[in-house]
């Protein structure tokens, strides 16, 4: 049962690489298309310090965990034993600790986006947060692409030159939480940021 609990551990919360120089690092969601790549396959960008396994969608109540992996596997027909060998392979070089993170959406919410060349909304919520979270580090999630989410996308140069500079000045900042890998390599949103973050 423990070696059942560490893996699922695993998929819950996300797979964190060593190595990273910034101050920050770049979380980046996984699992909702098969388009995306493998698991495997964004670790080795070397661009995420952390990987969001996406989504256990049934949990709680005694009943067994569910995970939806869209396009990549059926874990109810135990097709997905190829990413659990992926998870097993980068466990030798995932950074083990306090799982002490959280992954705020900045996107989707009116009242903490960044809309209209507006930022107030964003550094307004951005310091709530601070103030609400007792300890660890804070993520300021994002869409990787204009079309990854209703509102609150923010151009990598706006986001480095006027959001980053705010943010990140703050022992709470961890980084910037990216959805979704699938948009990610198909703007480079992340390679565009990585040296600011």
């Amino acid at each position: 049962m423990a070696k059942n609990s560490h893996t699922l551990s695993l998929f819950l919360l996300f797979l964190t690489l060593v190595g990273t120089s910034h101050a920050g690092g770049i979380a980046i969601y996984w699992g909702q298309s098969s388009d995306e790549g493998t698991l495997y396959e964004a670790c080795a960008t070397r661009r995420y310090t952390h990987i969001n396994i996406a989504f256990l969608y049934r949990f709680g109540n005694g009943r067994t965990p569910q995970l939806n992996l869209a396009g990549h596997c059926n874990p109810s027909t135990n097709s997905c034993t190829r990413i659990g060998k992926d998870i097993k392979f980068l466990g030798r070089a995932i950074e083990t600790g306090l799982f002490d993170f959280v992954w705020i959406q900045f996107y989707n919410n009116p009242q903490c986006d960044y809309t209209n060349h507006n930022k107030n909304n964003l550094v307004s919520s951005w310091e709530e947060w601070k103030a609400t979270i007792p300890i660890g580090e804070i993520f300021l999630g994002l869409p990787a692409a204009k079309g990854a989410a209703g509102s609150g996308y923010i151009p990598a140069d706006v986001l480095t030159s006027e959001i980053l500079p705010i943010i990140e000045n703050t022992s709470k900042y961890g980084g910037i939480m990216l959805w979704s890998r699938y948009y990610d390599e198909r703007t480079d949103y992340s390679a565009s940021i990585t040296a600011s973050v």
